[in-house]
């Protein structure tokens, strides 16, 4: 029973410790910076590179991919602007054809169907085979785009050693349920902390696949990597923004991160679902972590940090959390110490947030710290032992995707950048 309670508390002890040094570093690194760039490169200059932006769809409510080419109609950039849409053989085709046709007299615009359901890396792949531009944009179907996104994206990819850029993820239905909104405070958590840090070494270590800026000449030298991606032998179906990431970063290209440039995507909205998804996003981080392992070498140390702090911190509280259980259920003791260094350590992260983001809806964050104990933390732990495991669990049923009325989601902006540009139709 000792050795149990002993656990519990040197496993939460060193999980705070841990957690700490991460976090402060994190939120220091996420600061802007005030000197110059990382690097000092010369930055190209001349015409605006030509932009293919790439919509992959599958089952999608024809409402939300309306509202998604619409945000990309309403694109401000001033330099050549195509658009791939990919239909990857959705059931609901004929629904979705009728939003089609509303955009086939725009000359930007190029639809591609494909007979059968081949997932949506080979249904990128596809589109980046039939476009020319110096750059690609990937915009997941369920997202809309402020009407300055390519412009301040291609903006950053104008560093020739800057081989993809994201922008910042809010959830375009945050008001919908109280999930939604915890959602949207984790992606600006993931963005104008983690990704932001991470930026300030050019090593974003996976730009997001609701938008995402690849230089095309670099993207052509890895589809052959990225197409036939195994793990154990599987076809890996899956993870595909994270994959790509670090094959960027593993050509010697830089990953960066444009907090102003704000894209809205819709979110789960139901505990089902979410715990779905992140299931497959935390296979796909364990699998590809393994892939960028070598890459912390020639990285800054910090980078090393973050990697030990997102997978040795999850597996310390889960320690920490199932001794401290065990030693409950044989004794009827509770174990004090492991709940007052999880509450505290709770309370004052989501303060500093709170500061940070000056946001006080922040402090309602705390919520996330059961469902990360009970829910997230067994999640990762099935995800660990079912890595082979390449399922999409939602890819299977089809929704029920009425014919809406194409009505435009808002971009709602969580961040301290919101969009400065009013977007009209062209």
């Amino acid at each position: 029973m000792y050795l149990l309670d002993t656990t519990s508390i040197a496993a939460i002890s060193i999980y705070a410790l841990l957690s700490t040094a991460y976090k402060s570093m994190q939120v220091l690194y996420a600061r802007p910076l005030n000197g110059p760039a990382v690097s000092a490169a010369p930055i190209e200059t001349g015409p605006l590179p030509a932009v293919d932006v790439i919509v992959p769809s599958f089952n999608e409510d024809p409402g939300i991919l309306s509202a998604c080419l619409a945000s990309i109609a309403d694109q401000d950039y001033l330099g050549e602007l195509r658009v791939y849409v990919v239909d990857d053989g959705s059931r609901n085709r004929e629904a979705i054809v009728c939003v089609h046709d509303s955009y086939a007299r725009d000359p930007r615009f190029s639809f591609i169907l494909l007979p059968e359901n081949v997932g949506k890396r080979k249904a990128q792949i596809a589109a980046i085979g039939q476009s020319s531009g110096d750059l690609v944009l990937n915009v997941d179907s369920d997202s809309t785009i402020a009407c300055d996104v390519v412009s301040k994206l291609s903006s950053k990819m104008r560093d020739p050693e800057v081989g993809a850029a994201m922008g910042q993820l809010t959830a375009s239905n945050r008001s919908d349920t109280w999930l939604t909104r915890l959602i949207d405070m984790e992606y600006w958590l993931a963005c104008n902390e983690e990704r932001a840090a991470q930026a300030r070494f050019g090593a974003v270590m996976c730009c997001c696949g609701p938008c995402a800026m690849y230089r095309r000449s670099a993207l052509v030298s890895l589809l052959d990597q990225y197409e036939t991606q195994l793990f154990r032998g599987k076809p890996s179906d899956f993870g595909e923004d994270r994959h790509l990431t670090i094959l960027m970063l593993k050509a010697g290209f830089r990953t960066e991160y444009v907090p102003d440039a704000i894209v809205a995507t819709v979110v789960p909205d139901r505990l089902g679902s979410y715990l779905r998804q992140q299931l497959r996003w935390a296979r796909s981080t364990f699998r590809d972590t393994f892939l960028a392992l070598p890459l912390l070498r020639g990285l800054d140390r910090y980078l090393t940090l973050d990697v030990v702090g997102q997978n040795v911190g999850p597996l310390l509280l889960a320690l920490s959390l199932v001794a401290g259980l065990a030693h409950f259920i044989m004794t009827a003791t509770v174990p004090w110490w492991t709940i007052l260094m999880i509450a505290s350590m709770t309370m004052i992260r989501c303060s500093v947030v709170a500061l940070h983001s000056r946001q006080l809806r922040f402090l309602g964050f705390v919520l996330h710290t059961p469902i990360n104990l009970f829910l997230l933390l067994p999640l990762k732990a099935y995800a660990l032992c079912t890595l082979s495991n390449s399922d999409w669990l939602s890819r299977d049923s089809a929704p029920n995707v009425p014919v809406s009325g194409g009505k435009q989601i808002p971009i709602q902006s969580s961040g301290l950048v919101p969009p400065d540009c009013t977007c009209s139709g062209k």
